[in-house]
């Protein structure tokens, strides 16, 4: 039998909401959190109950509710972050105030849409959201000289090239 649903309680939505304040500044997770597995995190929104949902899986699979939010990592030092997917920090976008990083230009968004790494030194080590003109584009990770990306395969910008 599959893995069922599992909700965060109580104590592991204060963990993540810790996370998310320390690392973005974030207050507040708008919906309900759950887990298939023990880190990658999906978040429902709307009027559907956490019981609505276990009814549910009596009666037939789910493989998922929500949408995937965030993931939790481990870095080096063994510490856990929170890594925002793309729909994460555009969810919580009106709360991220901290680890914002303002992509500069046209080309920069596109290499970063296209799935590349930014080679850009930013004095940090840690997560960075990233943003340009107003719109969230998920997360990346800062170390000294660049900053990884995280977009999925499927879901990066096929590059224009010009014919000659």
């Amino acid at each position: 039998m599959s893995e069922q649903i599992t909700f965060l309680n109580k104590k592991e939505n204060q963990e993540i909401l810790e996370k998310l304040k320390e690392q973005f500044g974030i207050q507040k997770i708008p919906g309900i959190l759950t887990k298939r597995n023990e880190d990658r995190l999906f978040l429902v929104t709307g009027d559907i109950t956490e019981n609505q949902i276990k009814e549910l899986e009596k009666i037939t699979f789910i493989e998922r509710v929500g949408f995937y939010f965030a993931k939790r990592e481990h870095n080096k030092e063994g510490k856990e972050e929170i890594r925002l997917s793309i729909e994460g920090s555009q969810i919580l976008s009106d709360q991220i105030t901290k680890n914002i990083f303002e992509l500069e230009n046209s080309e920069q968004m596109e290499q970063w849409m296209s799935g590349q790494e930014l080679l850009i030194k930013t004095g940090k080590r840690e997560f960075l959201v990233m943003k340009y003109k107003g719109n969230f584009l998920g997360t990346g990770k800062a170390s000294e000289n660049k900053i990884s990306n995280f977009i999925p395969k499927n879901r990066r910008l096929k590059l224009r090239t010009t014919i000659k």
